[in-house]
């Protein structure tokens, strides 16, 4: 039995952030998480994807973020559970609870935060007949390493931020030009991105396939070809090394949809005009897993309901106790012996 104060389910940026403001409250934590590293979405998805709306950080590297909280978190000596999903919670007479995960490892504290992101990821797949025959020989659903595609011809599926993105790193890290492919003319993705792209377009760096989708794939033991419907144009075939198609993740609760806890639109309901608590007292959710009146997912509004929740839950640990939080300027870093 794994005893601390606070569990924290999911080991993205929300969570590892909790466990600094915890530690300035002299509180211990222990991080679950099915992925078998920490980091969450930006470790397992995009870590050499750019962010741009963490403060004080005109641009950094999702997995650089990662990096950098985890050195935060670091003096506060947090424990991990990692590549193991947590299954079950149980309260127990105390108040108390026990966290299990599929493999059977428990978890007991006064507190549990959830801050695992959207749940657990399917990618959106398109429906063509042989397409699991190429995945990872050639269609790819994510990008982990893009200096492994440099060189390569590479189509882009779709028109969300995600797709937009990498059409753009591809093209300008690229020896030959890159194909996008979108349904229809306008995107979904942030209008810079967009332009981005109609310029990179013009300077031929771009492909551009509108009204269009792939409906086809060719090859032998890998990817060779694809094949493209267009509006009012026949069918053609393009040569291809990868195919990307970014069409977004599916996000599913997975087991967090059994634990008793009022969920609306996938989503876990919590107070926000105190501390972010759940509807079973001493469970909080933080992050995008949360929703409430006026939600943003966006990891800097997880930051502030991070720091708000530790606050209720160390009256929740320490009912006796009276704690005055004094800026970090003024009473440093205190790490754990």
């Amino acid at each position: 039995m794994i005893k601390t104060d606070i569990i924290i389910i999911g080991s993205g940026p929300v969570g590892l952030f909790a466990v600094f403001e915890a530690g300035l409250m002299q509180l211990k934590c222990h991080l679950i998480d099915a992925i078998p590293q920490a980091g969450g979405q930006l470790t397992e998805i995009y870590p050499k994807k750019p962010i741009y709306d963490i403060p004080g950080y005109p641009s950094v590297l999702a997995g650089e973020l990662i990096d950098n909280l985890m050195e935060q978190a670091a003096p506060f000596k947090p424990g991990f559970t990692l590549g193991e999903r947590a299954e079950t919670i149980e309260k127990q007479a105390d108040g108390s609870f026990i966290v299990t995960t599929r493999e059977g490892t428990q978890h007991h504290a006064p507190v549990v935060m959830i801050a695992g992101g959207l749940g657990s990821f399917e990618p959106r797949k398109p429906k063509i007949d042989n397409l699991t025959d190429f995945e990872r020989k050639g269609v790819e659903y994510m990008v982990k390493e893009p200096e492994h595609f440099l060189g390569k011809k590479i189509f882009i599926s779709g028109g969300g931020d995600s797709a937009l993105d990498w059409a753009i790193y591809f093209a300008e890290h690229n020896n030959s030009n890159v194909g996008l492919v979108h349904r229809s003319e306008s995107f979904r993705a942030h209008k810079d991105s967009v332009e981005k792209v109609h310029q990179l377009q013009k300077a031929g760096k771009i492909e551009f396939y509108t009204h269009a989708e792939v409906v086809g794939l060719q090859g032998q033991d890998q990817l060779s070809s694809i094949e493209i419907k267009q509006k009012d144009q026949e069918n053609r075939i393009v040569d291809v090394d990868v195919w990307l198609p970014l069409f977004g993740l599916s996000p599913k609760l997975g087991p967090i949809a059994n634990w008793g806890l009022e969920i609306e639109k996938n989503a876990i309901k919590v107070d926000n005009t105190l501390d972010y608590q759940t509807n079973i007292p001493g469970i909080f959710a933080i992050g995008d897993v949360n929703t409430y009146p006026g939600k943003l997912k966006l990891i800097l509004c997880g930051f502030h309901e991070a720091t708000l929740a530790v606050q209720t839950a160390y009256k929740i640990i320490y009912p006796d106790k009276r704690f005055t939080l004094k800026y970090t300027t003024v009473q440093g870093v205190k790490g754990f012996d």
